[in-house]
């Protein structure tokens, strides 16, 4: 039998926008430090929230009025991409160096990495789930400029699909040496709600992106045979993990030290007027 890395896992369970970001950034922080293994953590969000991505403008592309009417969180992510609704599902994330054997130096190879995981999580669920890879130009040319300002709507390279529809969406950014990918498990959609938070130049060109949406994204309990409780969820990703990336999770509790850093974090920096909403 050979020995499996042993990394932690940190469940989380529901967490404020700004406590959720500034974890993930404690995490690959204390990471590059060598304070702590590689980690995978899983969260939820309390209130649900639209975080958005890390380059995107709010004033063009957010209607804030919609957010606050809608009662949501609202979070810019240290990652790129676009705007997600944190709702019904589960966000995970990973810290590992760079460098870790296992690591292609690739984004888009680690990425489809780091996503094995997900993929077997998904099949335990008992979903056919498999990896999209861009065939043609044109298609690779629509991942670099994508034109709509909601996250869920273009597989992009190891994007992770069932049926042919986008099932995770996830994003990477690397700091201090160090991996930090997340992204969102959906098991239900509010699509109204998540269409109804964007600014679009008409009605027609909401009403054209949301239908397209329909045929290209899906949250798991649109297309599961029998209903995913969130308990079952978090329970199939994290043996999905363990398989994925041949590794044992151990629970990892953070020290009152620890946590206390990441609330001075969430308060600092990411409950910030000048974070969120400075581009």
């Amino acid at each position: 039998m050979e020995k499996k890395e042993i990394w932690n896992y940190i469940d989380s369970g529901f967490c404020s926008p700004a406590y959720n970001m500034a974890l993930d950034e404690a995490l690959l922080e204390w990471h590059s430090e060598g304070k702590i293994a590689p980690t995978v953590r899983f969260y939820g969000w309390a209130p649900a929230t639209l975080s958005i991505g890390y380059f995107q403008k709010v004033e063009k592309e957010i209607d804030l009025e919609a957010v606050k009417n809608a009662g949501l969180g609202f979070v810019r992510r240290p990652t790129g991409g676009r705007g997600v609704l944190h709702d019904k599902e589960l966000t995970y994330s990973v810290i590992v160096s760079e460098d870790h054997p296992d690591m292609p130096s690739t984004v888009t190879e680690a990425y489809r990495v780091i996503s094995e995981g997900i993929l077997e999580g998904f099949r335990l669920l008992g979903l056919d789930a498999y990896f999209a890879i861009p065939k043609t130009e044109e298609e690779k040319q629509g991942l670099k400029n994508p034109r709509s300002s909601v996250c869920f709507d273009a597989p992009s390279w190891y994007e992770l699909v069932v049926e042919g529809r986008k099932v995770a969406g996830s994003a990477q950014t690397r700091q201090k040496g160090v991996i930090l990918q997340h992204g969102s498990i959906l098991l239900d959609l509010d699509e109204d709600l998540l269409f109804s938070l964007f600014k679009y130049p008409n009605e027609r060109v909401k009403e054209r992106l949301q239908s397209n949406f329909k045929n290209k994204a899906v949250a798991i309990n649109e297309i599961s045979p029998k209903r995913v409780t969130m308990e079952e969820a978090w329970e199939a990703f994290r043996q999905g993990f363990e398989k994925g990336l041949n590794i044992t999770l151990n629970p990892y509790t953070l020290t009152p030290e620890q946590n206390e850093y990441v609330e001075q974090l969430a308060k600092e920096k990411y409950s910030s007027d000048e974070w969120n909403f400075r581009r």
